[in-house]
């Protein structure tokens, strides 16, 4: 199983991730620190990655495709309607990759 789409909500200090395969199966669900960002999305295949867009997504939208990936940056009000119950972290990255499935590809 290969990841195909990446779901990534930024903050400050910790990252969420929520990777699904072609069939929409989860195979990564966890949290990032800042500097494990770029280690860990190099030993990823090429994938597409969605952020919501905001002041740093930008920046780590270059990162991301300097390293092979295809990023894609969404409104957050883009998000919302993607995510399945109350706000968290979590979610919004599984929401984000929810709109990877539907719109992004």
């Amino acid at each position: 199983m290969q990841v195909t789409t990446v779901g990534l909500d930024i903050a400050k200090h910790v990252f969420q991730v929520h990777g699904i395969d072609d069939a929409g199966q989860v195979l990564i669900r966890r949290q990032l620190r800042r500097s494990e960002m770029i280690s860990f999305f190099c030993r990823l295949p090429p994938c597409l990655i969605g952020m919501e867009a905001c002041s740093t997504a930008h920046f780590w939208a270059r990162e991301l495709t300097a390293l092979g990936h295809e990023v894609r940056l969404v409104p957050a009000t883009y998000v919302k309607p993607y995510v399945k119950r109350g706000k968290s972290d979590a979610l919004d990255a599984e929401g984000v990759c929810r709109i990877g499935e539907v719109v992004m590809v």
